[in-house]
């Protein structure tokens, strides 16, 4: 039960995510689909809060002393995530969103995406949706990395 409870709270971890919660989960001997369904939800769980509080939070924190350069930080990266998706997207934004969190690059997940699409103000119904889609799809890389790369490193250690 505490490996589940890791995976999950891991997979809430900005910048991490399931990126790492499903790799860790697969080395502590999970089952890989109740590893992807646990990391799932505990990835999906902050973006409707994502969405809805994140922008006006990071705004109102910062010009404040001690929060402020992370505050700032996170509205540059979540900007600079809005441009490159409007960029890449022309009119399919929902797509552009969905490859952005599905794609497991580093800073390409659900909160950056999340708050690139509250930034752009695309509507709550579609970001979410588009978030999701993209979270399964990089669930289902992770998945298949984690099964691949350390089945075969397990059969050499062996």
């Amino acid at each position: 039960m505490l490996n589940y409870l890791l995976v999950f709270f891991i997979s809430m971890v900005p910048l991490v995510e399931l990126r790492g919660a499903i790799p860790v989960g697969v080395l502590r001997g999970l089952p890989l689909v109740q590893t992807y369904v646990i990391a799932i939800l505990g990835n999906m769980i902050p973006v409707p809060f994502i969405y809805l509080f994140a922008r006006s939070v990071l705004n109102w924190g910062k010009d404040k002393p001690i929060i402020g350069k992370l505050f700032t930080f996170c509205l540059e990266k979540g900007e600079k995530g809005g441009r490159k998706l409007q960029a890449s997207a022309g009119r399919g934004l929902f797509v552009a969103l969905l490859l952005f969190v599905g794609i497991p690059l580093p800073g390409t997940g659900a909160w950056t995406g999340t708050l690139a699409a509250s930034i752009l103000n695309m509507d709550f119904k579609s970001s979410v949706i588009a978030v999701m889609l993209g979270v399964l799809l990089a669930g289902l890389i992770m998945g298949a990395a984690s099964a691949g790369l350390f089945g075969a490193f397990g059969a050499i250690l062996s």
